[in-house]
């Protein structure tokens, strides 16, 4: 049941939010033609400023469990809720992160993610483009910058789970990088349209060695990455 709280805290939240992010990205598209670097740090700002307005606006709190890792590997997510998606640049320090091929082609957004290094997944174009975003992920991992993916390839309601993506066992054989997952239960306080007070919770998997047979690593990334799901 909606509570009243809830309801005119939502309120506020799209109008600061949303408001703000106007005025950000308005300016981030002058700030993309003259310096890269700070475009980078415009996005990163734009994370930090969406989980400030979740933290004081929508009261909602964000625990971390487990370590954030530094090194080199690929991160599969759990994919709830928008929430998530904005806050990986808050997460992770500048991650390169796998989206949807379709993105990359939105005017005006699709060149912000591609400055940021965004890397297009093109769904069904068989081993080419495989092998492209193979290329893209390694230059971005030689950057030292975590690698991010939401293997389920869509938003799964909370209470739910989704076979992986096929081509996460593919990227997974071709990076040999191990794997992080991370479960996160976003999806019954920011999912809906009117948001809830409460607590979300990261929680970081242990690292899971390169090298496996696919249905072994399939099995083992959809089981951690829904342990906050049951």
């Amino acid at each position: 049941m909606l509570r009243l709280a809830d309801f005119l805290r939502s309120i506020l939240f799209y109008m600061v939010f949303y408001g703000g992010s106007v005025m950000l990205v308005l300016l981030a598209a002058r700030v993309m033609l003259f310096s890269p670097a700070g475009f980078v740090r415009m996005a990163d700002a734009w994370s930090s400023f969406h989980r400030c307005c979740v933290r004081y606006l929508l009261k909602i709190e964000v625990r971390i469990e487990g370590a954030i890792p530094s090194a080199p590997v690929l991160i599969a997510l759990k994919h709830e809720s928008f929430f998530e998606a904005i806050d990986l640049p808050h997460l992770l320090k500048r991650p390169a992160v796998f989206a949807k091929a379709e993105l990359l082609r939105i005017p005006l957004w699709g060149n912000a993610g591609k400055h940021y290094g965004l890397i297009g997944v093109e769904r069904d174009q068989g081993a080419k483009a495989l092998r492209a975003m193979v290329a893209a992920a390694k230059l971005a991992s030689a950057e030292h910058r975590p690698l991010a993916i939401f293997p389920e390839g869509t938003r799964v309601a909370h209470g739910q789970e989704r076979e992986l993506q096929a081509g996460f066992a593919g990227l997974y054989k071709l990076l040999a990088l191990p794997v992080v997952p991370v479960a996160v239960d976003s999806g019954p306080l920011y999912h809906q349209r009117w948001k809830r007070r409460g607590i979300i919770t990261y929680r970081i998997g242990t690292p899971i060695a390169p090298g496996l047979p696919r249905d072994e690593i399939e099995a083992q990334v959809l089981a951690a990455i829904n342990v906050l799901n049951r």
